[in-house]
């Protein structure tokens, strides 16, 4: 059974979360606050974490730091926080997910649901060369692409997207983390490089490229390798 831990500190919406979670057949812990939702942590090793940023005793980004530092855990962020500069934060702290405050049971729920999938999904193991999907393959020893019996010819800016993206399946990599990443600190906000760069990919790689099924765009947030 799928083990949730829930961190927020208002009651209502932990009775909410907890009454339809395990009404799904999740086992879920609660913690009020940042150190008690460590302590929980390391002690009952959730599958998923779903943590509210505005914590009363620390800023939940300091959670995502220090689960991270031991935990593989997928971190879904429930908060208020609606900036683009509070979310990309969580999100390079190592968060997978950002659902801003209202938001609908249901998605939240759906949004849980692909959380586990990817956690029970293969993940790439250290070390694994070969990357195969439905339509084409990826060598990452020999950076080398075919799809269908044809080689793909990528730019090395191109495979250095895809190499990134497709070596964290499932993952959200924020926009800054890529800019970063291929052009350098000094080209952290030129996201028109990113638009640009991961049309051209979908163009090579996707079936549909106005409707992709490998290279998922989150809005304003990054992009998902979804294998």
């Amino acid at each position: 059974m799928t083990r949730v831990l829930v961190v927020e500190d208002d009651p209502q919406l932990v009775r909410a979360l907890v009454i339809n979670m395990q009404a799904r057949r999740y086992e879920v812990d609660a913690a009020p606050d940042g150190a008690t939702a460590l302590r929980l942590a390391a002690a009952r090793r959730p599958d998923v974490v779903i943590l509210d940023l505005g914590l009363p005793d620390m800023d939940g980004v300091d959670v995502i730091r220090a689960l991270r530092g031991w935990s593989r855990a997928p971190v879904m962020v429930l908060s208020a926080r609606q900036a683009s500069d509070e979310k990309v934060a969580a999100l390079d702290a190592g968060a997978d997910d950002y659902v801003t405050k209202p938001f609908s049971m249901d998605e939240l729920l759906a949004r849980l649901r692909a959380a586990v999938r990817r956690t029970e999904e293969t993940r790439l193991a250290p070390g694994t060369s070969l990357v195969e999907t439905a339509d084409f393959t990826v060598d990452l020893l020999a950076k080398k692409v075919v799809r269908g019996s044809h080689d793909v010819r990528l730019t090395p800016t191109e495979w250095h997207l895809l190499e990134i993206l497709i070596t964290h399946p499932g993952r959200l990599v924020t926009q800054q983390h890529l800019l970063q990443e291929v052009w350098g600190v000094s080209q952290r906000n030129k996201t028109n490089y990113l638009r640009v760069y991961m049309a051209q990919l979908r163009r090579k790689l996707e079936t549909d490229p106005a409707h992709p099924r490998y290279l998922i765009t989150e809005p304003g947030m990054g992009y998902r390798f979804e294998g």
